[in-house]
């Protein structure tokens, strides 16, 4: 398998207690099926499978899930802010989700392509303040492809196609062209994929990002100040846009959506400008949107139905 990842994946480092945010505060926690058989080994006397006992419940779509304390904090997060699991079995046995965090992986076949997520503050700043191009380097591994049915032709179409997208993005025009330049050419590609209906839902840029799952109270006071501006010419603008394009772009081999994919590297932009421009304010809007289910399947539902997020509405801005 080729394993591919960003040069600056290696330097990525949890900062744990000394984190000004915390991933074990906010959103509920699934409990993967393999960290639940290794729960079910553990002797009843220990304190920690009695508290693990305790907190397991359903959430309303049947997943297992561990009930969170007060505050919406982990029932594992200790005063200071380290995890009581952790601690008292190793951190190799809490859930998938608490173990990768903040990195994300997709897999496509023979290929795996893995990376950081804005949501954690040390990678948002680690992304934000990138010093060039957004680079990556390629491993080989012998672990065997993963079984999919992807579409071969469609996923090197998509990857020669991500190429361009990314040449596009680092050329020396400013970014409000680049971007319109991506968008006109998503426009076109997606003509070659699938049919893409877009409506006219009269909601306001602003009121796109007032989530109904709100994970952080600062999020909605930055969404409640927005204002609109011009888009500066700046780095930090190209690498919102990369990680987008990077992060998401391939996956419309699954849903032949690579437009929507490419809105939402604008409209990174776009939040980055209007919200707030600094790290901060994209690690918010990333914890907000990309690690809430019902906030990010609503979101994909805005970037085809919104008025104010249609290709036409987003070029009219830039």
């Amino acid at each position: 398998m080729i394993i591919i990842k960003p040069t600056y994946y290696k330097d990525f480092k949890c900062i744990a207690g000394e984190c000004p945010d915390s991933c074990c505060q906010g959103w509920e926690v699934d409990a993967d099926e393999e960290s639940l058989a290794y729960y079910s080994t553990l002797d009843s006397k220990l304190e920690i499978k009695q508290r693990i006992d305790r907190v397991l419940d359903k959430d309303e779509f049947g997943n297992t899930i561990f009930t969170l304390a007060p505050k919406k904090r982990c029932p594992f997060l200790n005063d200071e802010n380290l995890c009581d699991m952790h601690i008292a079995i190793g951190g190799e046995h809490t859930p998938f989700t608490c173990r990768t965090f903040p990195r994300f992986i997709h897999d496509f076949g023979g290929t795996r392509e893995i990376g950081i997520s804005f949501s954690c503050p040390v990678a948002a700043d680690m992304i934000y303040n990138l010093d060039g191009h957004l680079e990556f380097e390629s491993e080989y591994t012998d672990e065997l492809p993963s079984l999919n049915d992807i579409d071969a032709l469609t996923f090197m179409k998509l990857k020669k196609a991500r190429e361009k997208a990314f040449d596009i993005l680092y050329s020396d025009k400013h970014i409000t062209e680049r971007l319109r330049e991506l968008l006109n050419f998503a426009t076109e590609l997606q003509t070659e994929l699938d049919d893409y209906e877009e409506a006219n839902t009269p909601i306001s840029f602003q009121d796109v990002f007032r989530n109904p799952e709100l994970i952080n109270p600062e999020w909605q006071q930055k969404v409640d100040n927005m204002q609109i501006k011009p888009i500066n010419n700046t780095l930090a603008n190209e690498n919102i846009a990369a990680y987008f394009i990077y992060k998401y772009f391939l996956d419309a081999v699954f849903d032949l959506d690579v437009l929507s994919k490419v809105k939402m590297a604008v409209i990174g932009v776009l939040i980055n400008t209007y919200i707030g421009e600094d790290a901060w304010t994209v690690h918010l809007w990333s914890k907000e949107t990309e690690h809430s289910q019902y906030n990010m399947d609503r979101y994909k539902k805005l970037l085809k139905e919104a008025k104010c997020l249609k290709t036409k509405s987003l070029l009219e801005v830039l």
